[in-house]
């Protein structure tokens, strides 16, 4: 999505609005772009500044050619700030240090961009600072902030911003897009429903440790089908050597959602939901194995599972008792 013609394909009313804005001279001094991940926040931040910027733009769009456009795509442009959370959060001393910077004259013009990743994790004093920030704007200043959930920002702060609510992606034009890059239909269908960023998709079908986690996946529900009493044993054996961090264990909770919603669609003859097309032999042996209210309960159990692991439980005894649940 790195042109406007690009980002109103994916998000039509964000870009027509931000359009009209550039077309009449009317840039706000401060943005709010909210949407889940994946849905093109931080690029549409940098199409925005490179409009800004871009000494060849041409009606709306930038060049994306010039020495403005090429440093802002590779973050060094001198008079456009990023600000990105400090392990768990943003910092009081970054915004002061922003507002230090911003008390001097553009490096190359008079205008400046400040982007801030992750607004939402801005400490209570790093909130109160910008607020302080945004209550003096400058016509020659924009702001623009990027959160996933913008009801932890302050509403003092979001009431000075021009918020964009950008919609998630549709995993249709996901899958159409991770094909025409190459992916194999069934590749791109489960891709597709892991995330809704065809760069991130394009990454996890080239990562190895994912291929490897979709066999384990596939191998855990056999053993479950097959030989239920191995099936802590290849937890601890197989799985969790495996999925090592709780990111990477979140991933295959994701995989095992895929699959039991899979069985469901199965079993209400909705095969053109169905993610793991290529697996359809083993999903009819899950869907005459399992009730459906049994796989119900068992979509339950895993969100549950992933719920835990978000509290800081240990994963082993997370999958323990998941696996447990599903021997049942």
């Amino acid at each position: 999505m790195k042109t406007w013609s690009d980002m109103s394909q994916v998000q039509p009313l964000v870009a027509k609005m931000l359009m009209n804005s550039i077309a009449k001279d009317r840039i706000s001094h401060a943005y709010l772009f909210h949407g889940t991940k994946g849905t093109g926040k931080y690029e549409l931040s940098l199409l925005l500044a490179k409009t800004i910027f871009c000494q060849n733009r041409e009606s709306t769009e930038p060049c994306h050619k010039c020495v403005d456009c090429h440093r802002i795509d590779s973050g060094n442009h001198p008079d456009v700030h990023q600000i990105i959370p400090e392990g768990q959060s943003i910092k009081k001393e970054q915004i002061l240090h922003l507002q230090k910077e911003f008390r001097y004259t553009g490096m190359e013009s008079n205008r400046k961009v400040y982007i801030i990743k992750d607004a939402d994790k801005m400490t209570g004093n790093a909130s109160n600072r910008l607020l302080k920030f945004l209550e003096e704007p400058s016509k020659l200043t924009t702001a623009i902030l990027l959160t996933e959930n913008s009801q932890s920002i302050l509403q003092t702060i979001r009431s000075r911003c021009q918020i964009m609510s950008l919609k998630p992606l549709n995993p249709t034009n996901i899958k159409k897009r991770l094909e025409q890059e190459g992916l194999s239909s069934s590749n791109a269908t489960l891709v597709a429903a892991l995330t809704n960023e065809v760069t991130e998709g394009l990454e996890i079908s080239k990562d190895e440790w994912f291929a490897n986690a979709r066999k384990l996946v596939v191998q855990l529900i056999e053993v479950l089908q097959e030989k239920p009493n191995e099936a802590l044993l290849f937890i601890h054996n197989q799985w969790m050597q495996h999925f090592k961090d709780r990111e990477q264990l979140q991933r295959g909770l994701d995989l095992l959602l895929i699959w039991f919603k899979d069985i469901i669609y199965k079993q209400v003859d909705h095969e053109n939901a169905i993610i793991f097309i290529s697996e359809m032999e083993r999903l009819d042996k899950s869907s005459m194995l399992w009730s459906r209210k049994q796989v119900t309960n068992t979509l339950g159990e895993i969100m549950e599972a992933k719920r835990k692991l978000d509290q800081n439980v240990n994963p082993a005894l997370v999958m323990e008792q998941l696996t447990l649940h599903i021997q049942r």
